[in-house]
């Protein structure tokens, strides 16, 4: 598996300082995705359905759907 191609629901591929694109709670339903750099994991568990969820350095939470870099 590529870095561009990791799973967001493992917590294992997801790392502060990454850029990630996530969904927003407000955009489950449309699916549109932010990009961001990861500045906080919120998710304890080692993985998660639906994606990690994290913090951004923009200050917007969401979950990760792609690991970017």
């Amino acid at each position: 598996m590529t870095e561009a191609t990791k799973d967001g629901r493992q917590r294992k591929n997801v790392k502060i300082g990454f850029t990630v694109a996530i969904v927003q709670k407000n955009h489950q339903r449309t699916g549109q995705l932010t990009e961001g750099v990861v500045k906080r994991l919120l998710t304890n568990s080692s993985n998660h359905p639906q994606g990690i969820k994290v913090l951004l350095e923009s200050g917007i939470v969401g979950r990760v759907k792609k690991v970017l870099s």
